[in-house]
């Protein structure tokens, strides 16, 4: 039976006012949806003051304001209508993984996996999925903007919000980040992209320069972004807290030439939340300020009009900003669709999560074929992690918690503003035990190693779930947290048959990898993250999940040691790996991760043959991949570069999940986007492709090369 949650309340601004003009009336020619968004945002302009126009470049933090406006719900954002041009106001939700609490309470949004589950699908699909599923929610509940989109780069593996976006590879990230965004819009929502650019530390966000070359910015954290704006092209982008190369970024005009020239890109730029510091940021190309009572002064609106009056900054300037938000609300269609709340499907909504959950779990290791369990006599014993009431979820702004979730406290440390920790109600647990069959399931909360490993000694199998919480405003250690790698070594001690299923917000080290059967990376796996954990234990579900991020085998295995300590002075963090990110840094190095990118099993097998490549103006790879094993199974044969005429590298250039029955095969082709092969040239302001040979390889995984090729290409230079 479906649960619908009806939610009444007509929201301020979103119904166009009697008087004065209408947006249904003959003298509203901007409602003539056969004209283009721009030419419906220049009529809108022409009836609009510069009053009308600032008033649309500021926006206010409602759980800042004492006393919300009619209709205005606890939310990340509020900028009020123009309701006698059928100007709707803006409502904005803090999002990504779903649509986010902010303070409200019993909610009933529906929270999809951490963005490095969905990651790990590699499926744009799931990905669109997802974005559509959060989009129709927001709607339902009255916002018509979410601030999601997130594709920063996982370049830190410390960073507290790694688990909001997508991975360590500029291609994959930036194909799924484009997908969801367009999912959320196909619900006429705004979506931003964010935070743009190389916001990948907690640690001196407000004030760290990232210092990086701009060749290797292109190449790789630029180029994510300017992916998932070609795929996407969301109605926002939302500028990030620090600075890069010691400009902010809200008022960086690298970044914002690239955005608006160079990709022509015609939505707005917002600011993250207190992220102003300064009026030139309009002259810059910032288009709006985003919670404004975060900023040390609002910059946007007295001190704007006062600066256009003195001709300090140009009126064009001020009506850019303007029309670049009256567009995408045509573009999109928040305008000729109108908010209309109303009931949550919430089954279905969380079906939709549970699919991302099931496809994005990925078995590390499976020694022996212990997974998957089948329903038999004997005795399970579960341990830890508060697996009898939910599964974890990360923290801060993303974070959504829906009716029946569990909250502990914050560890110290944590910020003051969050929920605490909060766990999902999809018990593992129960999950387990509803299809363990005649087996004896008994749980054991983990928090002493000596007694949970004399429980587990006699038991056929013991399931240890261990976690690592992470949220936003702090950085995290990858040592599991709460000594659960004493449990662990205890627990695998006592009992061989030791499975350890991991809810974590990105990569850890496994100090007892050796000594244990069986590794399943879960992440934070929404709202039937229970259900889809125990259906991949249990064999319900083939495990299809490929690792989006490489995993450390020590903390000196990776480019960047532990952030610095957050210091009043400001803290430059240089990327001297360049646009090496992740697997290309431990191939450049040689150095071997303890899971490469790409990384994965399954409970089937899986052969690649036959390559061909051919070259001339776009690289072409295409191979056999078939299923060898006894059960239907999802593999994702991955294409990388390996060498190019001038350039040694290694990149992701393609991939494909192909789902195959026993004994089945399918031809893959994959053609290579030519900026993937380029190198950014600063001279020239562009790609530029080396004319020659191009070597690649074929592989399951970053670090494993089943077939390998090459083709000649000529050369070419890209427009930026």
């Amino acid at each position: 039976m479906h649960r619908t949650v009806v939610i009444g309340a007509i929201l301020g601004g979103l119904v166009v006012a009697a008087a004065g003009e209408s947006a249904g009336a003959p003298n509203a020619p901007w409602m003539d949806a056969r004209l283009s968004p721009d030419r419906r945002a220049d009529l809108v302009l022409q009836r609009m003051s510069l009053d009308d126009e600032i008033g649309l470049l500021h926006s206010d933090f409602p759980l800042f304001l004492r006393l919300l406006p009619p209709g205005v719900m606890k939310s990340a954002g509020y900028v009020p209508g123009i309701p006698r041009l059928g100007v709707p106001a803006l409502h904005e939700s803090d999002a990504s993984l779903g649509v986010a609490n902010a303070g409200r309470d019993d909610d009933d949004a529906t929270p999809l996996p951490s963005g490095l589950a969905l990651a790990s699908t590699w499926s744009a699909s799931l990905a669109f999925d997802g974005g559509a599923m959060i989009g129709k929610e927001a709607r339902q509940k009255g916002f018509n903007v979410m601030l999601a989109g997130g594709v920063n780069l996982l370049r830190d593996p410390h960073n507290g919000r790694n688990f909001e976006y997508l991975g360590e590879d500029p291609l994959l990230a930036g194909t799924l980040d484009g997908a969801s965004i367009r999912g959320i819009q196909s619900q006429h929502v705004i979506s931003t992209a964010k935070h743009f650019v190389i916001n990948d530390q907690e640690t001196g966000r407000e004030s760290l320069s990232a210092n990086i070359t701009e060749a290797a910015l292109r190449e790789s954290d630029l180029l994510a972004f300017e992916l998932a704006i070609e795929t996407g092209n969301p109605g926002s982008v939302m500028c990030s807290y620090n600075r890069i190369n010691g400009v902010y970024a809200c008022e960086n005009p690298l970044l914002m030439t690239a955005l608006k020239r160079d990709w022509g890109w015609r939505g707005w730029v917002m600011s993250d939340w207190g992220a102003v510091h300064s009026l030139k940021s309009a002259t810059a190309g910032l288009d709006q300020e985003s919670g404004q009572q975060l900023d040390k002064q609002v910059f946007f609106d007295k001190p704007l009009k006062q600066a256009v009056t003195a001709g300090e900054i140009p009126a064009s300037r001020v009506r850019d900003m303007a029309h670049r938000i009256l567009r995408s609300l045509f573009a999109i269609g928040v305008i000729d669709h109108p908010l209309s709340p109303g009931g949550l499907d919430t089954v279905a909504d969380a079906a939709v999560s549970a699919r991302v959950a099931e496809q994005g779990i990925v078995l590390l290791k499976n020694q022996g074929g212990l997974l998957p369990l089948t329903a038999r006599g004997g005795e399970i014993v579960v341990i830890g992690s508060h697996a009898n009431v939910g599964v974890l979820s990360g923290g801060g702004s993303s974070q959504v918690i829906p009716s029946g979730s569990i909250r502990f406290p914050a560890p110290k440390g944590a910020p003051a503003w969050g929920a605490g920790v909060v766990y999902h109600p999809s018990s593992p647990l129960k999950a387990i035990q509803a299809r363990a069959g005649g087996a004896e399931v008994r749980y054991n909360d983990g928090t002493d190693p000596a007694v949970a490993a004399a429980l587990a000694k006699g038991a056929d199998v013991a399931v240890v779930f261990a976690h690592q919480w992470a949220t936003e405003g702090v950085d995290v250690s990858l040592t599991l947290p709460d000594d659960q790698d004493a449990l662990i070594e205890a627990v695998a001690a006592a009992n061989p048959r030791t499975i350890v299923v991991l809810e974590t917000g990105g990569p850890v080290l496994m100090p007892w990898l050796d000594k244990v059967g069986t590794v399943l990376e879960a992440w934070y796996p929404g709202a039937r993250g229970g259900d889809a954990i125990a259906g991949v234990l249990y064999g319900q579900i083939d495990p299809s999940g490929r690792l989006a991020a490489s995993f450390p085998a020590s903390e000196d295995t990776s480019p960047h040691g532990e952030p610095a300590a957050a210091s009043p002075a400001p803290i430059a963090v240089d990327y001297d790996e360049g646009s090496d990110v992740g697997y290309r840094w431990y191939a450049k190095t040689g150095r071997k991760p303890l899971f490469p990118f790409g990384y994965g099993l399954s409970y089937t097998s899986f052969r690649y043959g036959a390559l061909k490549a051919k070259g001339g103006r776009r690289l072409s790879v295409s191979f056999r991949v078939a299923n060898t094993g006894a059960r239907a199974g999802i593999e994702t044969p991955q294409v990388y570069l390996s060498r190019g005429p001038v350039r040694r590298r290694q990149r992701l250039i393609g991939w494909s999940r192909v789902a195959l029955a026993p004994g089945e095969s399918r031809r893959v082709t994959i053609v290579a986007d030519p900026r993937l092969l380029a190198n950014w040239n600063d001279r020239a302001h562009g790609w530029s492709l080396d004319g020659g040979a191009y070597e690649v390889f074929v592989g399951p995984n970053s670090a494993e090369a089943s077939l390998k090729g090459r083709a000649r290409l000529q050369p070419a230079s890209l427009r930026p």
